[in-house]
């Protein structure tokens, strides 16, 4: 049986290592599939990355900067790990408002008829202020708007935050559908 999980949280709450640790109790092959653009001139980028690679086991990696639904709707039976999904929202700031909500509808029609487990990172960018510039707040916006549909259609969501984890589905009610 298939099953969409969303990890979410704040930055350095330990969500990609509690995804890291779902994707390996499914018991199945992991393929990582990272969102991250590698820029060889930032080497405090290169050491994130770095950082992430050395905690996964030798799993699969496919760099998939902006074509997610290509790689969930893969016939391959394994365990989709996807990290970031904000980093894969910051690839596509440049689509107009009408091509970006066919993307997220395509997405969250890809991960509702999935036939394999698909565990999300995203991050939780609008716990703080409104950025003072268009582009941040089109991300953070967009952002929200993402986990939020994404949420909708997972089998389960935790929230991870100070280094604790907290299952949203069990604890919390889900809003009615997002409406525009």
């Amino acid at each position: 049986m298939s099953k969409v999980i969303l990890v979410t949280g704040p930055a350095k709450s330990g969500k990609s290592e509690w995804a890291e640790n779902l994707a390996t109790q499914t018991g199945k092959s992991v393929i990582y599939v990272a969102t991250a653009i590698i820029n060889a001139d930032d080497s405090e980028w290169l050491s994130r990355i770095n950082q992430h690679r050395q905690r996964r086991p030798d799993w699969v990696t496919w760099e998939v900067p902006r074509q997610l639904v290509d790689a969930i709707t893969t016939p391959q039976n394994d365990c989709l790990l996807i990290d970031s999904l904000g980093t894969w929202v910051a690839n596509l700031l440049e689509e107009d408002n009408n091509n970006w909500e066919n993307i997220l509808q395509n997405l969250c029609s890809a991960l509702s008829s999935a036939e394999k487990d698909i565990i999300l990172v995203a991050e939780e960018t609008g716990w703080g202020i409104v950025p003072a510039y268009p582009l941040g707040r089109i991300f953070r916006d967009r952002l929200g708007n993402l986990v939020r549909r994404i949420a909708a259609v997972a089998d389960v969501v935790y929230l991870v935050t100070g280094g604790y984890v907290l299952d949203l589905t069990a604890l919390g009610s889900p809003l009615p559908p997002y409406q525009k």
